[in-house]
């Protein structure tokens, strides 16, 4: 769709009152909390709140009435989660048109009839002989935007431009149905404000106001650790109009941190604090910020430069109101800026080391050289006897590597880390841990690989991880997911370059070879694909493949990855029964071909069906040696000489050592 076009008169009306320096008091008020007052009025905070403007337009209208009536200048519509993704959710995705188009339709409705009865009063006329209370006109309708409720690339599933055209519908249906400005709210990552800000400005053109709102934590920064002075000239290069904060835990935070924007911008600012921090009292939430208490930071807000002023969670009309009297009173004052100089961010980052520097399987792989791994579980218990045993079998067997999974199936088990420092002690072989993003956020997933490279853990398999509602052994425990394994493998590839999450220097990088696994045989290849490209451009380095039973989609697979130049390993399980192909095939949803499962079959059970297993295996990898890097052998049930046996049957030259 091209450009579209709202209301010009207002929106030039607002630019002049903003911009162009026409504000009497210095300061627009805007209203305050949508969700708490729905809440009040017995709306369940958790259904879809966006969805109301279709189903109780009169309890949404109500809401933007007493803001009005409170003295409200700016209505901002009930829209802030009212993108594809979010009301996707809640089984809403094919009505953004409609919940968007409602949305201004009522806060329009709900400011003209404010307006012709005379109850409100955004904007007084001193020079009209009318009575007190009359007004020049109803407030301004701004079109609210909130973020989309998942991560992007590339710690998250959706692309950079799959966001930005999900911000783009919302916003054009909001400027096509007339809303003098747009608000872009409660944005905690740059990179997602950014593609909305962008999206804003492909539907709405040069003309329309966007203010953009991040929200901070205690500390005055995001949650990725930019601190104000990254972020505040981020926002002066970006093409909003204004910049502000709004939500936090209240307006001590909210009112720091704009003190300290105001020293890297020209911009106007923007402020709308919580009301506080809620508490729960009687299945309500009550926030402990009171009017009085939000009133006597207007003024502080005020004095700080702070052009639009108003409220987020917990803030009610009588928080407007209050607010509203202080600005009335209050006579504008020139910006203060702050003369400190905050501490400048060091710039640049590491080069990651060569890969071929960071291991022994780096350096292998560098050079072209066939590896060999084994995957040994970690113990249910605290004995490690067994692994470790059998993983000095494998090293004399001529294994590079111990691969050793992250709770496997969802299942309690040893940690993984711990497992990998033991083998590496005790059977003096290297290891690759496997780390999933089930049990850990970004914060716990950022520390374990720390702790691992500190350890002496090189080798990493950034997985996804199995739920555990879904296979673990404890369907009640709960999954994290903060990022997936794309998401997980840029913060690996951020450490080795140097930089924390948020890209911010850490004085130390680490040398970790970063893997991810692979699905050739994916029912969706197309999807497997795309992913996969998303992990290379996160800083994958290396790949392992799934359980590979028919090489022609090994073979195929390749192929469409060719251009990527990336090692592959081929995942080899050696069968031991029928029932293990059968598993293979139903619950694994690995396909094994007819003739493995008849030789299988034939071969009856017990010792007899795994050496069919171990031969079906080492034709694999004779099949295979010349298209992967390497393979790696599953030992099923803790069978480690299952996977010697194909080792050894396959020739010396897998033997290292």
């Amino acid at each position: 769709m091209g450009v579209l076009t709202a209301p010009v008169a207002r929106v030039s009306e607002f630019r002049q009152l903003l911009m162009d320096g026409a504000l009497e008091h210095g300061a627009l008020v805007a209203d305050g909390a949508m969700g708490t007052l729905l809440a009040s009025k017995g709306a369940s905070i958790q259904r879809c709140l966006d969805e109301l403007n279709l189903s109780r337009p009169a309890l949404v209208r109500d809401v933007h009435q007493e803001y009005a009536r409170a003295g409200a200048q700016i209505l901002e519509t009930n829209t802030f989660g009212a993108n594809r993704r979010r009301l996707a959710l809640f089984g809403f995705g094919d009505k953004v048109r409609a919940i968007n188009q409602a949305g201004v339709r009522i806060a329009r409705e709900a400011a003209r009839s404010v307006c012709e009865a005379g109850s409100a009063r955004p904007f007084e006329d001193p020079d009209s002989a009318a009575p007190a209370g009359s007004i020049k006109a109803p407030p301004f309708v701004a079109g609210t935007v909130g973020p989309l409720g998942v991560r992007m690339e590339p710690l998250g599933l959706i692309t950079i431009e799959e966001a930005r055209a999900a911000f783009r519908e919302q916003i054009e249906v909001l400027v096509e149905s007339g809303v003098d400005l747009l608000m872009l709210e409660t944005f905690q990552d740059l990179k997602e404000l950014r593609e909305a800000i962008l999206a804003a400005r492909e539907a709405a053109g040069p003309e329309m106001i966007v203010g953009a709102h991040l929200s901070v934590d205690d500390d005055g920064t995001l949650a990725s650790g930019a601190c104000p002075r990254e972020f505040t000239e981020l926002l002066d290069e970006w093409p909003v109009d204004v910049i502000g904060l709004n939500c936090s835990s209240g307006p001590k935070v909210i009112l720091e941190t704009i003190e300290a924007m105001s020293a890297w911008t020209s911009k106007p600012l923007s402020a709308m604090p919580n009301a506080g921090l809620p508490t729960a009292v009687g299945g309500r939430n009550i926030y402990s910020c009171t009017p009085s208490y939000m009133a006597q930071y207007a003024r502080r807000f005020l004095r700080a430069g702070v052009r639009i002023l108003g409220g987020c969670c917990g803030t009610t009309p009588e928080h407007i109101r209050e607010i509203r009297e202080v600005v009335r009173e209050t006579q504008p004052e020139p910006r203060r800026v702050s003369v400190a100089e905050p501490e400048r961010v060091q710039e640049g980052l590491i080069q990651a080391l060569p890969i071929g520097e960071r291991s022994g399987l780096g350096a292998k792989l560098a050079s072209g050289r066939f590896v060999a791994m084994v995957e040994i579980l970690p113990p249910r218990g605290a004995d490690v006897s067994r692994e470790i045993a059998g993983a000095k079998e494998c090293r004399r067997a001529g294994f590079d590597c111990i691969t050793v999974p992250d709770g496997p199936r969802a299942s309690a088990r040893m940690s993984a880390p711990a497992l990998c420092e033991l083998i590496q002690q005790k059977a003096d072989i290297e290891c690759v841990l496997h780390v999933c993003c089930r049990d850990r956020n970004v914060l716990g997933l950022q520390s374990a690989l720390l702790g691992a490279h500190a350890v002496g853990i090189r080798n990493l398999l950034c997985i996804t991880g199995d739920p555990p509602n879904h296979t673990g052994t404890y369907p009640d425990a709960t999954a994290v997911f903060d990022v997936d394994s794309i998401g997980l493998t840029a913060m690996a590839a951020h450490l080795n370059q140097g930089l924390d999450l948020g890209g911010h220097p850490l004085g130390s990088q680490t040398s970790l070879l970063v893997g991810v696994a692979a699905n050739p045989a994916a029912s969706n290849l197309d999807d497997e694909l795309r992913r996969f490209e998303l992990k290379i451009k996160a800083g994958a380095e290396y790949a392992i493949t799934q359980a590979i039973f028919d090489v022609d989609l090994l073979e195929k697979f390749l192929r469409r990855i060719e251009v990527f130049k990336i090692p592959v390993i081929a995942g080899i399980w050696p069968l031991a029964s029928f029932r293990n192909g059968e598993f293979m095939i139903n619950e694994m949803r690995i396909p094994v071909p007819s003739e493995s499962m008849a030789r299988m079959s034939m071969a009856g059970s017990g010792e007899a069906a795994r050496a069919e297993g171990v031969a079906i295996a080492r034709e694999i990898v004779e099949r295979v040696r010349g298209m992967v890097a390497g393979v790696q052998l599953s030992a099923p049930f803790g069978r480690y000489q299952m996977a010697i046996d194909v080792v050894e049957a396959i020739g010396s030259s897998l033997k290292l050592h």
